[in-house]
């Protein structure tokens, strides 16, 4: 896209609910920087009926349709993610920018190959940690990069929703389990904070239910400079979603929300930037900043990047190793690691 370009041109892959706030989410972005042209499902009739709901010209009951229509920029896969490796494949090949939402594929193994597909095809990819964009995040790298904390030392994140009933994460089939859903935002939390290294070590603990999947995990990571990440993960009940930086010289404090944060305080200060309203009902709650990843990815195209500087590619794949370790250590193996085990075998 060249700067002069009209509004970025989004197709929605899934008519699920993360898809519904994303596209609320851009309703609060200039018409002219942002529109909706496709939505693609496999049920025709649903896509039809986020179309009418949200003002799509296209509506298609097949992904492929979405990868073949010629006036869409980028791609948002908001599928669940079982599906995220192989719907970003199908449109990377079809040369289409991919904005896929996290965890950005089941494994490392998926992740590398999402990763090679989109450099062959010269085609912007990057994996929806919203979390990034908030501007409380901002404010952090900021901070730790002015070492407005002096050395940081500690990490603690914790996480949880009561989310039992939730078909999709009690079932081991559709990529159930408390690591993937919500674990992910942890360790990308320490990621951004401690940079993306391989930690020295991972200490994983958890819980699992019946059908195989983890329903309470605690990750600890201890990465070079004797520095340590102490998260905790839940499908159980509902924690705050607090989150602390330590270092020599202070200590920023995330009082909740840590994965989608409005508010901070650091050395007595409170800093807060609230959300703008919701034009319309909202399925998960802060969901409304689902627009700051939107507006990011924008400035990428225009710039003509293919990752994001803030959310690059390399930290997916070692955020997704960490994930992978964790799993193993909790127990928790899904269809999708045999299958890469066998077509590991294969090409040795």
């Amino acid at each position: 896209m060249s700067k002069s370009s009209t509004a970025i041109r989004w197709g929605i892959c899934s008519a699920g609910k993360i898809s519904h706030d994303f596209l609320v989410a851009l309703k609060t972005l200039p018409p002219e920087d942002h529109k909706a042209v496709a939505i693609a499902s496999r049920d025709l009739a649903r896509s039809q009926e986020y179309a009418r709901k949200h003002d799509i010209p296209r509506a298609y009951g097949s992904y492929e349709e979405l990868a073949r229509d010629p006036d869409v920029d980028i791609i948002y896969v908001g599928s669940v993610h079982t599906q995220h490796h192989r719907l970003a494949i199908l449109f990377l090949q079809a040369q289409k920018n991919v904005l896929c939402e996290k965890p950005l594929a089941m494994n490392a193994a998926e992740v590398r190959d999402m990763i090679r597909v989109a450099r062959e095809h010269n085609v912007f990819l990057m994996e929806g940690f919203w979390t990034r964009f908030f501007p409380v995040s901002e404010q952090i790298r900021t901070l730790l990069a002015r070492k407005a904390l002096g050395d940081v030392k500690v990490i603690q994140a914790h996480l949880g929703f009561p989310m039992e009933d939730v078909q999709r994460l009690v079932d081991r089939k559709l990529g159930g389990g408390v690591i993937l859903d919500l674990g992910c935002y942890c360790v990308q939390f320490a990621s951004m904070v401690f940079g993306p290294e391989k930690p020295q070590s991972i200490v994983t603990s958890g819980i699992l239910r019946d059908t195989g999947v983890d329903e309470t995990v605690c990750i600890i990571l201890n990465y070079s400079e004797k520095r340590q990440a102490v998260l905790t993960c839940t499908m159980v009940l509902r924690l705050p979603g607090e989150a602390l930086i330590g270092g020599t010289e202070g200590v920023i404090q995330i009082p909740s929300h840590m994965n989608c944060p409005t508010i901070m305080y650091l050395k007595g200060n409170r800093w807060e930037w609230p959300l703008p309203p919701s034009p319309e009902p909202l399925f998960f709650e802060n969901d409304i900043g689902l627009r700051y990843e939107a507006e990011h990815v924008r400035q990428c195209l225009l710039d003509g990047l293919k990752e994001s500087p803030i959310m690059p590619l390399c930290e997916s794949e070692i955020i997704a190793t960490i994930l992978d370790e964790a799993r193993r250590q909790t127990g928790v193996f899904y269809e999708s690691d045999e299958t890469n085990k066998d077509q590991s075998k294969n090409t040795k």
